[in-house]
This record gives C-alpha cells, sequence and structure tokens, in this order.
C-alpha cells in the first residue's frame, strides 16, 4: 500500500473510516444532547459516566443512524426488522397487562417485532436496580415521571426528541404532553420519553338521573360551583362526598383537591415551581388554595358525615352514597379510574355522569389535571426506535381504549373507539385544556408526594393541626 500515492492511501483510508462507522455505528446517535452513551442490553453499564464509551456487547450491535428514506416505523412496516424483539419493563399485571398486550398483538404481527413485556407490582423499585445493575430494558413505563426525571438527570435514558419527528409530535399531542415529557439532563434539557395512554382527574361525578331530576344544572364557574353546593345543602343534603382514607396511603385524594386548585389559582409555571419545591407550601399561593378547598372541605352541612368523616371514609366507599335512593350526597371529585368503585348496576351516562372542575380564575383558562404512562427508551436499536415511534400512535391503545379505561393522549386516536360518551368526553377535554399538568403529588420527591403531603393535609381535615402548621408539616419533607 505504501508505493500507491499519497491520493489512492488517502482514499482507502477514508473507506475504512465509513466502514467502520457502518458496522460499528454510533453509539451516540438518538441519546441524549450530552453525548452520553447509550446502554447495550446486556453488557454497558448504565451507571457509567457521561462521558464514558461501553464495550459494544458481542451479540448487538450499538446504535445505528437514522434510516434513510423513512423512520423507523415506516422501515418496521416494510419488514426490515422482523424477527427483533423489544424488551419492555412495566408495572401493567394482571388485566393491565393483558390489555397491553393485546393493544402491541397487530404491531407485532405486521412488523415481525417481539416486544417482549415483563410486568411488576415493584416496579418502581426493581427498575432502579436493573437501571444501575446495567440491566435495563430497551423501554420502561413510568407511572410517575418523578421517578424518570432522576433517570433523565444522571444521563441513564436516551433523547427520544434526536429521532422523533418533531411535526408529527407537535400535530398529535397537546403542546403540554411534550413539555412533560422535556427533563433535565446532564447537559441540558431532552425529551425522556413519549406519553402512551392517560387518565383525566379533574372531574366531578354525580348522579345523573337524580340530579336531573331534582332539577340542579351543571355549574361552569367556581361560584356556580359553590352556589349549587349551598342550594343542595338547603334542600336537606349534603353535596359533597369525600374520602381520603386509604390506609397506608391515606391523604393523597386531598392532594389532588390541592393540584387541581393550584391550576385554577396561579400560572402554569408557578404549579411547576411548586413541584420542583421552588415554591414553598408555606407560600400564601399554596395557602390559599388549600383555604378555597376548605370553603368546601371544613363545612360539615357540605360534606356528607361532617368534616370529621373525611379522614375516617375510604376514598372508593366515598361516592356510594350518591346511588342510594335518594341519594345521601350529590357530587364527587375523582379521576376517571373511580368507575371501578360504583355499583355495577348503573349505566354510563344514564345513571351517573361527570362535569369538569370548573375554573376560578379566568386568567388560568381551563386546565386539566392529569395522570399517565411515559414510555422511556434505555437501548438505541432502530427497532426499538420503531416501538417507540408505533407507541406515539392512537393506533398503538385501540383496543385498550375500546375495551374501557383508557384516554388517549395522542389526537388521532379516534372518538367512535371509546365505548361510551362518557369516556369519549374526557378525551375531548384532556385535548382542548389550555394546560395540562401531571398529579403534582407523584413529581414530587417520594418523601414529600407520598409521604408528609398526605399526612400534612390528613392533620389539617382532621383538626390536628392548623394552616400554617400544616404547611410547615408538609414543607418539612423536602431535602434539605
Amino acid at each position: 500500500m505504501k508505493n500507491k500515492g499519497w491520493t489512492i492511501g488517502t482514499a482507502l483510508l477514508l473507506v475504512f473510516v465509513l466502514l467502520l462507522s457502518a458496522c460499528g455505528g454510533n453509539n451516540n446517535n438518538g441519546n441524549q444532547a450530552s453525548s452520553s452513551p447509550s446502554p447495550s442490553a446486556e453488557s454497558a453499564s448504565p451507571s457509567a459516566s457521561p462521558s464514558a464509551s461501553p464495550e459494544a456487547s458481542p451479540s448487538e450491535e450499538p446504535s445505528s443512524s437514522p434510516i434513510a428514506g423513512g423512520s423507523a416505523l415506516d422501515e418496521a412496516y416494510a419488514g426490515k426488522y422482523k424477527g427483533t424483539k423489544v424488551t419492555m419493563f412495566g408495572p401493567f399485571v394482571d388485566v393491565d397487562q393483558k390489555k397491553f398486550e393485546d393493544a402491541i398483538k397487530e404491531f407485532e404481527e405486521k412488523t415481525g417485532i417481539d416486544i417482549q413485556y415483563e410486568g411488576s407490582k415493584e416496579f418502581e423499585a426493581t427498575i432502579s436496580i436493573r437501571v444501575d445493575g446495567g440491566n435495563a430494558p430497551d423501554i420502561a413505563d413510568f407511572p410517575q415521571p418523578g421517578l424518570l426525571a432522576n433517570f433523565a438527570k444522571s444521563g441513564k435514558v436516551i433523547d427520544v426528541g434526536t429521532f422523533m419527528d418533531k411535526n408529527k409530535l407537535a400535530a398529535n399531542y397537546n403542546q403540554s404532553w411534550l413539555d412533560m415529557a422535556t427533563m433535565a439532563g446532564p447537559s441540558g434539557d431532552i425529551m425522556a420519553g413519549i406519553w402512551n395512554r392517560s387518565s383525566v382527574k379533574s372531574l366531578v361525578w354525580y348522579p345523573k338521573k337524580a340530579f336531573e331530576e331534582a332539577g340542579y344544572t351543571i355549574p361552569k364557574t367556581w361560584e356556580e360551583l359553590l352556589a349549587l353546593t349551598e342550594q343542595i345543602a338547603k334542600d336537606g343534603d349534603p353535596a359533597w362526598a369525600i374520602g381520603i382514607e386509604s390506609g397506608a396511603a391515606t391523604g393523597w385524594p386531598a392532594t389532588d383537591w390541592i393540584e387541581d386548585i393550584m391550576l385554577r389559582t396561579t400560572t402554569p409555571e408557578n404549579y411547576d415551581k411548586w413541584v420542583k419545591g421552588e415554591l414553598p407550601f408555606t407560600d400564601d399561593i399554596v395557602k390559599n388554595a388549600v383555604r378555597k378547598m376548605a370553603e368546601i372541605w371544613l363545612n360539615d352541612d357540605y360534606v356528607y358525615g361532617g368534616k370529621k368523616s373525611i379522614v375516617t371514609t375510604a376514598f372508593g366507599d366515598a361516592p356510594k352514597v350518591m346511588f342510594d335512593n335518594p341519594p345521601k350526597a350529590w357530587l364527587h371529585r375523582q379521576a376517571s379510574f373511580i368507575t371501578s368503585f360504583f355499583p355495577t348496576t348503573l349505566k354510563s351516562g344514564e345513571d351517573y355522569d361527570w362535569f369538569y372542575l370548573p375554573p376560578i380564575d379566568p386568567a388560568y383558562g381551563n386546565p386539566v389535571l392529569v395522570a399517565g404512562d411515559i414510555y422511556a427508551m434505555f437501548n438505541d436499536r432502530p427497532e426499538v426506535r420503531a416501538v417507540m415511534e408505533f407507541f406515539t400512535t392512537g393506533e398503538s391503545i385501540k383496543t385498550w381504549i375500546q375495551s374501557g379505561g383508557v384516554i388517549a393522549p395522542m389526537n388521532d386516536a379516534k372518538a367512535e373507539w371509546y365505548t361510551s360518551d362518557v369516556e369519549r368526553r374526557m378525551a375531548e377535554l384532556a385535548q382542548s385544556a389550555t394546560t395540562l399538568r401531571f398529579d403534582g403529588s407523584d413529581l414530587m420527591p417520594g418523601a414529600v408526594g407520598a409521604g408528609t403531603f398526605w399526612k400534612g393535609m390528613t392533620d389539617y381535615i382532621s383538626g390536628t393541626v392548623d394552616l400554617d402548621g400544616a404547611m410547615q408539616e408538609i414543607q418539612a419533607g423536602w431535602p434539605k
């Protein structure tokens, strides 16, 4: 080779470099803006520092460049990844696991990609062990984005924004969903995952048939809601059915109320600061939200059983009194899942229905509090990209929607897939919301969101402490 001259030698050298690139791939494609390496499914340690360069597993290629001529999903439907496997780990077990597997079955048949799902009731604890131990799944489902944020910050998840079509995402999601998927990486913000299913929390349930027969009307503002509450009290009944007892988790329904009211009394930016610990519970903004809740909760004329019963009534039992004949209470604020606690003989849209928890200050529009599942990617291979892209489509949860109990965060999910008008309207509510925000307590550190927040609200409602004492108690849970 030395006798071939500079031009030929240089050309051969370039060919050699290109061949290496084609065979080895670029381990940073599709990863964080910090260029931290994506872990191999078997051998790369996800706990390595962002500048580390893990060796590729002998059985796996490192991540490849974006596919020419179309997205990874297009290539998957063309059969390019037939025979590949994508591992997935999440909290879906039992009935939910069956619904999830049914929802992905057609995709697997069309593409030949085998999505190997593993569910665990101990997901939160197990995922940390697996990631830190170098055994991360290709994809993980996080029902609590706060946990995912920890992995994103440490550089252990793939920045899906590097290969997803941003225009398609913007067209198919309310911008708030995309904002909530954006998290701090080791060197700047990344898109830490994509939202696949959701539930709506800003709902007030009521016994529709009895409600209409009584001549009550749906309130459109907070003032009208309070007026309705007072009218029902004058008619001889407490308006609200409220219970926060939930074993070790007693108090969580109160946190949902505070979150909903925060979104209606201050800016989304303040809500985000509050969730991050930058706006303390002791601030007047937060206290104001609690006072708004107290207007209803601490009035014995407004709550079935009086305020003292709230702490001892199981959250799932609370709404049942709405369906006595005649009703003993008329209103119950809770997420979409609560219907599973209603008597099975009731008919959706006939015996019960919901209305949107009204806005308080018009300046903050019509915000909606949600919960849901965000799917994150730990290993970057073309077939994993394809599956992640698939999960951004309504088609990925079509059969789940049709079986009931799931609301799609995507705009391309068709209205006719929903089995009832009750659920169809929930989807429309989420899509039309001026602001969407995730359940705040699920985003806070566990010591607060699943600790002092629950206990502090319980103590306040039971009368053990006053408002200032409760807020100080909650705030003390934040890491110093």
